[in-house]
């Protein structure tokens, strides 16, 4: 009987004790975020400023760590590969959540299953961008000097969506250019600025100081929204473009498995931060971004409807998985 006692206690201690890496102690080291662009990208420097932030909130330091590269797989991998204990956290694009599936036939990592959705952080304003040197103002003007030199342009842009605007307009108004991989922010820029490949389709922040220091020329917003520090350049409805426009966000993640109350508690302490004033006017509205926290229920929703739009945006493109 003594024994069956000791059993029974032993038993009802254990369920109710916390589950594997949802300690009452967590954090008691240091959180690692992977980042899947470069440094300098504006999902870095934005990851950056938020560890700040963060740090002393969960009193453990927040290291930031670069993945970039592979369409943004290889960061997503490396998240997929952690442990689900919450010592690891992903900021991570829409692309490589919701597109990547339809666009390769094998990816590395299960952007359904694999990973957790823990906070939406921003939208971006997306926009065409040419290297001023190519002297011309609107998207007409591009198309014509592409077809007056054949063969010679060339652009970047991390997501579907821009792939299908850029691949229309070849197909309907004959132009000539070809798109090239994407890496990370900070290469396109570098791309852009020295006429390598000087037309670029990205997230406004990554390019504002240059656009306004004149070395490149806005086309388009592609997001069919002005941008409020570029209010003269076209939206795509504008300059007659019906096709669907871009979308893009980043938000973090988590392996899937990662106890619910340790997700909970990030995405608490993250809208807290984004909705300080300071901080949402210095890291977002100063670098073009537009704040969209949500809840962890609520962002997976929203991946959920964005992978149907995904799907279909893919089929337009005529892109075939590769």
């Amino acid at each position: 009987m003594h024994r069956s006692i000791l059993l029974l206690l032993a038993t009802l201690f254990a369920a109710a004790a916390p589950a594997a890496g949802a300690r009452a102690d967590w954090p008691d080291r240091p959180i690692r975020t992977l980042t899947t662009t470069s440094p300098g990208g504006i999902s870095d420097v934005f990851m950056r400023a938020l560890a700040e932030k963060l740090g002393p909130r969960l009193g453990q330091p927040i290291v930031v760590e670069n993945r970039p590269g592979g369409m943004q797989n290889i960061g997503a991998r490396a998240c997929q590969d952690s442990a689900p204990d919450g010592y690891t956290i992903c900021i991570i694009n829409a692309d490589p959540i919701i597109y990547n599936q339809f666009l390769m036939k094998n990816l590395p990592f299960d952007p359904v299953h694999g990973l957790q959705p823990i906070i939406k952080l921003f939208d971006l304003l997306h926009v065409l961008v040419v290297n001023s040197d190519l002297k011309v103002k609107n998207v007409d003007e591009l198309v014509a000097l592409s077809k007056a030199r054949p063969g010679t342009l060339s652009y970047l842009t991390p997501g579907a969506p821009m792939v299908l605007y850029m691949e229309t307009l070849k197909k309907e108004r004959g132009a000539d250019w070809v798109r090239v991989p994407f890496k990370g922010g900070g290469e396109a820029v570098n791309a852009i600025l020295s006429g390598a490949t000087p037309i670029g389709l990205f997230g406004e922040g990554n390019v504002i100081g240059q656009i306004k220091a004149g070395t490149m020329t806005p086309l388009v917003m592609l997001n069919n929204v002005h941008s409020p520090n570029f209010p003269n350049v076209p939206t795509l409805k504008e300059i007659g473009y019906d096709g669907p426009p871009s979308r893009g966000w980043y938000g973090l993640f988590a392996l899937a498995g990662t106890p619910r109350p340790i997700i909970d508690r990030i995405a608490k302490e993250v809208a807290a931060i984004v909705a300080e004033p300071d901080f949402a006017q210095k890291q977002l509205k100063d670098r073009s971004l537009v704040g969209a926290t949500d809840t962890p229920d609520e962002f997976a929703k929203q991946i959920e409807a964005d992978r149907k739009v995904a799907e279909q945006v893919v089929q337009q493109a005529g892109m075939a998985p590769e």
